[in-house]
C-alpha cells in the first residue's frame, strides 16, 4: 500500500542546478517529488536553483527541461531562483534585524587553519563564532583593509528533531556544526537560503531529496522558523550508485538521462529502475507513471545505497515495451515514419529491446525486400504461393498452413522456416499468423516467387 494520505493536497518541488546533464540519481529525486504529488492530487513545482551565475547555463536549464519532459513528468509550475533575488532581500534583512546573521571576513586560507587547529586539539572542526567578539571598531578596519564580510547564520545550538518520511524519527544537534554562511562575499545567495525562502513562498508541504541532506535538515527548520515559515514534511532516500558503488556524478556524465535516452533506453524502465532499486519493492515493467506512482511507499526505501545496474536497464527497457498497448507509443511510430496501426505493434513488440526497431520490422512489412530462399525449395515455395487464400484476413496464417502441409508432405522446420525465410528475409522473429495479414497477398506471393516486394 502506498503512503498514508496527507491532509491536504501536498506540494512538492525538484530544485536542480542547471550546471550540468541529469542522471538517474537526479531522476530518482524527481520522480518521488512528482510521483507522490500525482498520486494524491498535489502540485509539483520545477525549480531551476540557477542562482550561481558563474556556473548556471540557459543550455544545461533547456537540457534539464528536456528530460523532465521525456521522463513524462508535467510541471505545475517552473520557477526560476534567479528571478526571485528581491524575497532573498527581503529574508536577508529580517534575519540581520534579529541579529541572526551576522558578518564574518576570514579568508578560506584563515578557516582552513582554524579547523586544522581545532582538529588538533580534539575538538570537532567547526566554526568558532569568532566574528560574533568582533567589535565595531574591529570590523572597521577589516573592511578598511579591503575585506568584504560573508554572512552566517547563527543557530541555536540544540538539537532539532523530525519525523522523516523515508528514515523515522531523526535529529541534528546544530551546536555541533558551523554556522552555516547564507551570504558569499561578493553578496550572492547560497542554496541555504533560497531554497528555504522559495519554500516557504511556494506552500511546499514534502521535501524529498537525497539522505546526503540529512544534515542540512537541521539547519533549514532553524531558518524556516527564525522566518516564521512552516516547517514542512521532510524525506531522505537512499543514493543511487554505480554496481562498483562509487556515487553518480554529474560532472562525470555517470549515466545521464540525454545519454540514456540516446542509447534508445525506455523513460518507463528508467523511472521504474530509478524508484524501485533500493526498495523493497520488485523491480518490474510498468505501463505508465500512474502505474508507478501507485507503488510508491517512503517507507519501503532501504537505508542502504540503491545500487543501479545499466545492463538490468536494458533488460527492462525490453521487457517495458513488451508490455506497452498501443496508445502508449502511437505517436513516438508516427514519428518514426512507421504505420500498421494496433494489429502491427502488437504483432511485434515481443521481438523489440528498442522501440526503434519496430522500423525494420515495418520495412519487411511494407517491402520492398528481397526474399531469402534456397534452390531447393522452389517448388516448395511455388507450390505456397499457389495456395495463398484469396480471401486475406487475421486467420489466413493458418488458413494456409492447413491447405499447405498435407499438398506439401512437409511438417515441422522444413515447413515453416523457408516460408519466414521467403516472406521476411529473417531467421526468427514475430509469429507469422501475425505478419501475414499486414504484409498483404500480393506482396507474400511475389516474394514466394523469389521476387522483391
Amino acid at each position: 500500500m502506498p503512503d498514508t494520505a496527507p491532509d491536504t493536497p501536498p506540494v512538492l518541488r525538484f530544485a536542480p542546478s542547471p550546471t550540468g546533464l541529469l542522471h538517474v540519481g537526479n531522476a530518482r529525486t524527481a520522480l518521488y517529488n512528482a510521483l507522490y504529488a500525482r498520486q494524491w492530487g498535489g502540485t509539483f513545482i520545477l525549480r531551476y536553483d540557477d542562482t550561481d551565475t558563474a556556473r548556471s547555463t540557459d543550455a544545461f536549464a533547456e537540457a534539464i527541461a528536456q528530460d523532465v519532459a521525456w521522463l513524462g513528468l508535467a510541471p505545475d509550475r517552473v520557477e526560476h531562483q534567479s528571478r526571485r533575488l528581491p524575497r532573498y532581500d527581503e529574508a536577508v534583512a529580517r534575519l540581520k534585524a534579529q541579529g541572526r546573521l551576522y558578518p564574518a571576513y576570514e579568508s578560506e586560507e584563515e578557516l582552513e587553519a582554524m579547523r586544522q587547529s581545532r582538529r588538533r586539539r580534539g575538538l570537532p572542526p567547526v566554526y568558532d563564532r569568532a566574528a560574533l567578539k568582533l567589535t565595531p571598531a574591529e570590523r572597521a578596519a577589516r573592511e578598511a583593509e579591503g575585506r568584504r564580510p560573508h554572512w552566517r547564520f547563527r543557530l541555536d545550538g540544540r538539537q532539532v528533531v523530525w519525523d522523516d518520511l523515508v528514515r523515522g524519527r531523526q535529529g541534528v544537534d546544530t551546536a555541533t556544526l558551523s554556522d552555516p554562511v547564507l551570504v558569499r562575499e561578493d553578496g550572492s545567495y547560497l542554496y541555504t537560503l533560497t531554497s528555504v525562502v522559495d519554500d516557504i513562498d511556494m506552500g511546499v508541504t514534502h521535501v524529498v531529496r537525497g539522505e546526503d541532506h540529512v544534515t542540512n535538515t537541521g539547519v533549514q527548520i532553524e531558518i524556516i522558523e527564525a522566518l516564521g515559515g512552516f516547517v514542512p514534511r521532510f524525506g531522505h532516500h537512499n543514493l543511487l550508485v554505480l554496481p562498483s558503488g562509487e556515487g553518480l556524478s554529474k560532472r562525470l556524465g555517470h549515466l545521464s538521462l540525454r545519454a540514456l535516452r540516446a542509447e534508445g533506453e525506455e523513460a518507463l524502465a528508467v523511472a521504474s529502475l530509478a524508484v524501485l532499486t533500493g526498495t523493497s519493492l520488485a523491480v518490474e515493467p510498468v505501463v505508465s507513471l500512474e502505474a508507478l506512482a501507485g507503488k510508491i511507499d517512503f517507507a519501503k526505501i532501504s537505508r542502504a545505497p540503491a545500487r543501479f545496474d545499466p545492463a538490468e536497464l536494458s533488460a527492462l527497457t525490453a521487457a517495458t515495451l513488451h508490455h506497452l498497448p498501443h496508445e502508449a507509443v502511437a505517436a513516438r511510430l508516427e514519428g518514426l515514419g512507421i504505420g500498421g496501426g494496433e494489429a502491427f505493434w502488437l504483432a511485434v513488440r515481443g521481438n523489440l529491446a528498442r522501440l526503434a526497431e519496430a522500423a525494420d520490422w515495418w520495412r519487411v512489412v511494407e517491402g520492398p525486400l528481397a526474399p531469402v530462399t534456397a534452390p531447393e525449395d522452389a517448388d516448395f515455395l511455388a507450390a505456397a504461393a499457389a495456395l495463398l487464400p484469396q480471401a486475406w484476413g487475421e486467420d489466413v496464417y493458418p488458413r494456409w498452413i492447413a491447405a499447405l502441409k498435407p499438398a506439401s508432405g512437409r511438417t515441422g522446420r522444413a515447413l515453416f522456416h523457408p516460408l519466414r525465410l521467403a516472406l521476411t528475409g529473417r531467421e526468427s522473429g514475430p509469429e507469422m499468423k501475425a505478419l501475414l495479414p499486414l504484409i498483404g497477398r500480393e506482396k507474400a506471393a511475389a516474394r514466394l516467387r523469389g521476387e522483391s516486394a
